[in-house]
């Protein structure tokens, strides 16, 4: 992740210390380019070009581009990761409403941003220092799952494919974009809990998730249109 002469930390005027931009004004706005328009695009001159400021004032938030890129994959870890572990290991009374907990994730994009998650793989296609984050990022991701199966009684193999198939069924899903309708998809969302559980939810559980997709999706969608 070279960028020729972007790694010397050049001497910023005077006039670029007062500038009020934050280390995540330009973090920010990194991780927008790059689900827009991709990392050729994510540059310095490029984005102080488009805040308006002098391109030394991005190094008094960052030593080179390549630190950059690992602030860029260090928040989409936060962002993607962190929530997935936290809900795995939310306690709940059964595995269904803890398959459910974890449904919070693909429902809320501040939980779980779908489209920053396909730019950091497309960018893992070009770098095999982000490839490799990726990678430990989705067997961070799988364990998580995997031992959430784990404590409501499934064998150690058992635990492992239905956290491979829960977790592999939505980011498949991501990468289809427009595949269906969200009404059509969240409409089979009792028959994928029976699916990824080997139980089948009852009314209550099919209720709970109901709601969840009501608040975090349908309504919105809805809301939008009107």
């Amino acid at each position: 992740m070279q960028d020729g002469t972007d790694h010397s930390r050049p001497e910023a005027a005077p006039e670029d210390r007062a500038q009020p931009l934050t280390r995540q004004d330009w973090l920010d706005l990194a991780l927008r380019t790059l689900v827009e328009d991709g990392i050729d695009r994510v540059k310095v001159q490029i984005m102080a070009r488009q805040l308006d400021v002098a391109r030394s004032s991005f190094y008094w938030h960052f030593e080179s581009r390549e630190a950059l890129h690992k602030a860029m994959l260090d928040e989409w870890l936060r962002k993607n990761t962190s929530p997935i572990i936290e809900r795995a290991m939310r306690p709940a009374p059964d595995v269904i409403r803890a398959i459910t907990n974890v449904f919070e994730c693909w429902v809320d994009s501040s939980q779980f941003d779908p489209t920053l998650d396909m730019a950091v793989r497309l960018w893992a296609r070009r770098s095999a220092t982000v490839k490799s984050v990726v990678l430990q990022a989705d067997e961070i991701r799988m364990d998580a799952l995997r031992r959430m199966f784990l404590r409501y009684g499934l064998g150690e193999e058992e635990a492992l494919i239905r956290a491979r198939v829960l977790y592999f069924t939505q980011i498949g899903q991501y990468t289809l974009e427009e595949f269906e309708e969200p009404a059509v998809r969240f409409s089979h969302g009792p028959a994928y809990l029976h699916i990824f559980a080997g139980l089948m939810p009852d009314a209550a559980q099919c209720r709970e998730l109901t709601q969840l997709v009501e608040d975090k999706v349908l309504g919105p969608l809805r809301r939008a249109r009107d």
